[in-house]
């Protein structure tokens, strides 16, 4: 009879399964999900595998000598939510930022199934790997992974399905959650993406979540924003109404290979012809529809030709550093509404008065609008 620490066979292990079947059960750790939680408080940081935190100077030092280790902690610091985390990452941000906005900020997003991911890696590989000058890039992708409402948890698997550009020297991915955040990006991209900068990166590509017309916070924080779409995904003029399409500057009409190519080339004319009567997203650039196949790698190189013609035409206009200024604007009031958010819930008197005034809303005791006047006039007088 083993006990309960010693690994054992599944139950569902074939009856005549001899050695060779090498699956076992073993006992896991206790507490949350993830072992570290108050059930284990003598779980010691050795055991958790704590390493030494860094300092300051070492997190800046790291980064800006393009240590892919010191980067990837220097993006979970400012990720962290835990309140000691703050004010170091904000210094480590502050003292980063000279060194930032040398790159070319791209946002890639797209309905579920359309390949962003394929076709993400298809451009990273033909920037880090191809013919100088187009294959001289260093790339990194923060590709954002939905948060469960539920469990809170994300799978993060954008980086497996980039396997090549993932063991690239000069390309760096780090999936992210969204953490809750609607339009499809992470609450942390914009400082991720002046990490990256800094560290030397000077191609980012933003793969959002990819969930239909929400997806447009990006444009609030890239250069150029590129939708993905398919052929056959159903009434192509169905996009042309108010939502992602019109804030595009080119539409990839991606898996146009094999029997795919004709209705690749119908659904690209067909946008066109739409395209041709929306107010341009970027003054002095009109959108396009282009066809291409991340798997074949066929339009991969046209795509990236067209963001370079983009770049240089709104950089001579003036309406590149225009849209840096108003982002920088942006930036700023989410940070605002963020904090104040934040200060709402942390405020004492709000704490106390939460609970009884959803009672009263849940209740009909008590109209919504009421209950949230009620509660803001407690911050106002705190």
């Amino acid at each position: 009879m083993s006990s309960a620490n010693t690994p054992r066979k599944p139950d569902w292990t074939p009856d005549d399964a001899g050695d060779a079947f090498a699956t076992r059960i073993v006992t896991g750790v206790g507490g949350g999900h993830d072992g570290l939680s108050a059930a284990n408080p003598t779980l010691t940081n050795a055991a958790r595998g704590a390493r030494r935190p860094l300092t300051i100077d070492e997190y800046v030092t790291g980064v800006l000598a393009g240590d892919r280790a010191v980067l990837a902690r220097a993006i979970t610091l400012i990720e962290s939510n835990a309140p000691a985390h703050f004010e170091q990452a904000q210094e480590v941000l502050r003292r980063l930022l000279p060194h930032s906005g040398r790159a070319l900020r791209v946002g890639v997003t797209g309905v579920p199934g359309a390949g962003k991911s394929t076709l993400i890696e298809a451009l990273g590989l033909s920037l880090v790997s191809g013919a100088p000058p187009e294959g001289s890039h260093r790339v990194a992708v923060l590709a954002v992974d939905p948060t469960s409402s539920l469990t809170r948890g994300s799978i993060l698997g954008d980086k497996t399905r980039m396997e090549r550009l993932g063991r690239h020297p000069n390309a760096f991915i780090r999936p992210s959650p969204t953490g809750g955040v609607l339009g499809g990006v992470a609450r942390k991209t914009r400082e991720t993406m002046l990490v990256c900068e800094a560290a030397g990166f000077d191609v980012i590509l933003v793969e959002t979540v990819g969930t239909g017309q929400s997806e447009v916070t990006v444009r609030s924080m890239v250069d150029f924003f590129l939708l993905v779409l398919i052929p056959g995904g159903g009434d192509e003029l169905q996009g042309i109404k108010k939502g992602v399409v019109e804030l595009a500057d080119a539409i990839a009409i991606n898996k146009a290979d094999g029997d795919n190519r004709a209705p690749a080339e119908a659904a690209r004319a067909e946008y066109n012809r739409a395209l041709h009567y929306l107010t341009p997203s970027t003054t002095g650039w009109h959108t396009r529809a282009y066809t291409c196949s991340a798997e074949t790698g066929a339009g991969v190189a046209h795509l990236w030709e067209v963001i370079g013609r983009f770049r240089e035409r709104t950089t001579e206009s003036g309406a590149f550093a225009a849209r840096r200024r108003e982002q920088a604007r942006e930036w700023l009031r989410a940070l605002i509404e963020e904090q104040l958010r934040a200060a709402f819930y942390d405020n004492p008197a709000v704490r106390a008065a939460l609970p009884g005034v959803e009672a009263a809303v849940m209740a009909d005791e008590l109209p919504a609008t009421a209950a949230a006047r009620r509660l803001l006039a407690l911050l106002g007088n705190a």
